[in-house]
């Protein structure tokens, strides 16, 4: 990807699928905008309030949520760029909308809090993006990237270049001399770039790679596999037209399990079908449940509590680690020792390592020329996913110091160099 003279105006953004950042060059270091007091990272969150018919962002709307307050809570809408859902309208805050108008607003208030930070108007952005949006469609990858775009047009900047995250992770690193190897696991993708440095700290990009798996993925499967059998996963549910049972339809629990399809699941259709399940279950405790969390609109507790429960077992005592369901009902948890992690995540970091092992390919060069690998990302820090990247790299050093902030600040510091 090219690589973006000179350009006061220019803010780089990590426009993230959970979390997102702003910053610039200051006295030749990364300088992140704290785009809510005392923090430098944002929630990739939203929430429309039916009262006030304004949208909150970031913590803001996080809180909104957990107090309880009426409106529509949205995270992972990263993960909507290049499908048709993104053009889909929608009555949000008193208005019809589309996708792209909530990601446009999200944009806007990043560009005005750094203007208002900085005293400076950043007329241009440098956005990282994931090397594969959609990794097995490239004409949908290609059009991700062209609905970004407009997205950050709609928010009004005149232009934005694109930086693909994992080498603007690569700008942040430490040199150090040989082959190395960044592991980007965000929110929506995993990205990978292997690269090549000399002992002045030159470096030659050797090939960049990615896939469509990241740590709402990673949460996705927790919450089918852990959470969703309490909610009635599973079940057997009487056969009115004849004898015998069969199984829940699975597709609601899946759905229940996914950020980005959440809101659309507290319909008087989607609350009626969970009725009908629960009233024929030969035992309908966890359909009950079911029901009381659609009623109640609980689904992003849900998806929170089973991310929560992740970083729990991922811990020093994960082995006791629980997912708290207590806002379903008193005393109700979900038990995620280690080892059920592990087991949960297994197929997925085997595609990881499979891809990783891919950009290694493409940058012709074997898994133990490799001397460092470049940890980066929230999910890059889960014990399963650096383990596969040592059996992959049994030479390397695995790096993580700077896993929660490589990419915007590599994004902060090309900022200032990107040539529009």
């Amino acid at each position: 990807m090219t690589s973006p003279a000179m350009s006061p105006n220019t803010l780089g953004i990590d426009f993230g699928t959970s979390n997102s950042a702003a910053g610039l060059t200051v006295a030749g270091r990364p300088w992140l905008v704290e785009l809510e007091p005392g923090e430098t990272t944002l929630p990739t969150a939203v929430f429309f309030d039916s009262d006030s018919k304004k949208m909150r962002i970031g913590r803001s709307a996080t809180r909104a949520l957990i107090d309880g307050d009426e409106g529509r809570f949205m995270r992972a809408l990263k993960s909507l760029l290049g499908t048709p859902l993104l053009y889909e309208k929608r009555r949000l805050g008193g208005q019809m909308m589309d996708f792209t108008d909530v990601i446009a607003h999200f944009l806007r208030e990043v560009k005005t809090r750094a203007e208002t930070a900085t005293r400076m108007e950043f007329t241009h952005a440098l956005s990282g993006r994931p090397v594969k949006f959609h990794s097995k469609d490239e004409a949908r990858n290609a059009k991700a990237e062209e609905d970004l775009r407009g997205c950050y047009k709609k928010a009004g900047f005149e232009d934005v270049q694109f930086l693909y995250e994992p080498e603007a992770a690569l700008r942040s690193a430490r040199p150090h001399p040989g082959v190395g190897l960044v592991v980007d696991i965000g929110g929506g993708t995993s990205d990978f770039t292997c690269f090549e440095q000399d002992a002045a700290g030159g470096t030659r990009i050797l090939a960049s790679h990615g896939l469509r798996l990241g740590g709402t993925d990673f949460d996705r499967q927790i919450s089918i596999d852990h959470v969703m059998p309490h909610l009635g996963r599973g079940a057997l549910i009487r056969n009115s037209f004849g004898g015998g049972s069969l199984p829940a339809p699975s597709r609601m629990f899946n759905d229940l399990a996914t950020w980005q399809m959440i809101p659309f699941l507290y319909g008087p259709d989607t609350r009626r079908a969970a009725q009908d399940l629960a009233r024929n279950a030969e035992d309908p405790t966890g359909l009950n449940r079911l029901v009381q969390v659609l009623e109640d609109e609980l689904g992003h507790d849900l998806a929170f509590a089973a991310e929560a429960g992740k970083i729990r077992a991922n811990s020093a005592d994960g082995d006791a680690a629980q997912i708290d369901l207590r806002i379903v009902e008193r005393g109700l948890s979900a038990a995620l020792p280690r080892k059920a992690l592990d087991q949960t995540l297994a197929e997925m970091v085997q595609s990881i390592q499979a891809e990783a092992a891919e950009t290694l390919r493409l940058a012709g060069v074997t898994p133990r020329d490799v001397t460092r690998c470049v940890m980066v990302g929230g999910s890059a820090l889960l014990s399963s996913v650096r383990d596969s990247m040592q059996t992959l790299c049994p030479n390397a050093e695995i790096e993580t110091d700077r896993a929660m902030t490589a990419v915007a600040d590599g994004l902060a510091l090309a900022a200032r160099d990107a040539a529009f």
